[in-house]
């Protein structure tokens, strides 16, 4: 994948090609550098497993090979000129599509069983566990959003359109997007809660490890159930947000064109991320002043020799 993005980025450079208001190579540059974080986070996460190691050797390997074949199809519509992404043009184009229909299945039974697996191996670091579970429940639930952009736009149907599913939610695709992201700018874009959800596999045990580096320096995170608390905050304000931008997005609405609904609804995550990290933190300052104060009652209480 790595070799792929490398590729896919001259392509970007060499190739002027524009499909579906997009630079041709943009598409396969995106899904490659996306699973080179994806398999990496998996491959980190399957060498904590104390047991089940063999089944979790196996499912990687699965997971690594749909992945092959997802980008192969890309890659080889990308050189056709064609679309990969809901092209029903042709029964060839339509077989390469189906096929990617059953890679993206392969791939999220595959990360359901990484994820039984983690959930049943005890992790030492109760913060870690958690991240590390929360993060691949969400990243599957991210995954499942994939789902939605197979069923049939307003306009399209079944066996007589040629193309027969979209990223975008009340636009047409190929429509002012973002830079980078490609992500419509006039309409909703179900890639986004996709994005946000698939991402926590990387971003939540990102927390921990960022919290863990920080305790040395910080007194109140030295204490592990803080650093656990701070986690379960953060997995719940993450998994809030993946169901604003999803609620967003079913809606029709850009991301950055938000109305007062979706405005509130922000403001009232923020506010409980507030309040719950200082909840957090205060309760391990709390703690470490009842046991200074414990610790001196007991040296008062000692004989003086």
């Amino acid at each position: 994948m790595a070799v792929t993005a490398v590729g896919s980025g001259v392509g970007l450079v060499v190739d002027d090609r524009v499909l579906v208001g997009a630079p041709i190579w943009f598409k396969p540059f995106k899904f490659a550098v996306s699973f080179v974080a994806y398999c990496l986070s998996l491959a980190w996460m399957l060498s904590l497993l104390r047991r089940g190691r063999r089944v979790g050797w196996w499912t990687g390997t699965v997971v690594a090979v749909a992945s092959l074949v997802e980008m192969v199809i890309i890659i080889g519509q990308v050189a056709r000129g064609k679309r990969s992404h809901f092209n029903r043009e042709t029964p060839f184009d339509e077989a390469l599509f189906t096929a990617m229909g059953v890679t993206v299945v392969i791939l999220w039974l595959g990360t359901l069983a990484v994820a039984v697996l983690l959930l049943r191996t005890r992790i030492a670091d109760r913060a870690s566990a958690w991240a590390i579970r929360s993060g691949i429940i969400l990243a599957l639930v991210g995954a499942a959003v994939g789902f939605l952009m197979t069923q049939p736009a307003p306009g399209q149907q079944r066996g007589a359109s040629d193309v027969v599913g979209a990223h975008s939610v009340g636009v047409p695709d190929g429509g002012p997007s973002m830079p980078l992201t490609g992500w419509s700018t006039t309409g909703g874009d179900l890639r986004i809660p996709h994005f946000v959800g698939m991402h926590a596999l990387q971003l939540l045990p990102l927390l921990v490890m960022v919290l863990t580096a920080l305790a040395p320096r910080f007194a109140r995170l030295a204490d592990e159930r803080v650093r656990l608390r701070l986690v379960l905050l953060a997995s719940g304000t993450y998994a809030a947000t993946f169901a604003l931008v999803l609620w967003q997005a079913l809606r029709g609405q850009a991301l950055l064109q938000p109305d007062g609904a979706t405005l509130g609804a922000a403001g009232l995550i923020l506010a409980a991320t507030v309040l719950g990290t200082y909840a957090s933190l205060r309760t391990a300052t709390r703690r470490a002043a009842e046991a200074t104060a414990a610790a001196d009652a007991t040296a008062a209480k000692e004989p003086v020799s």
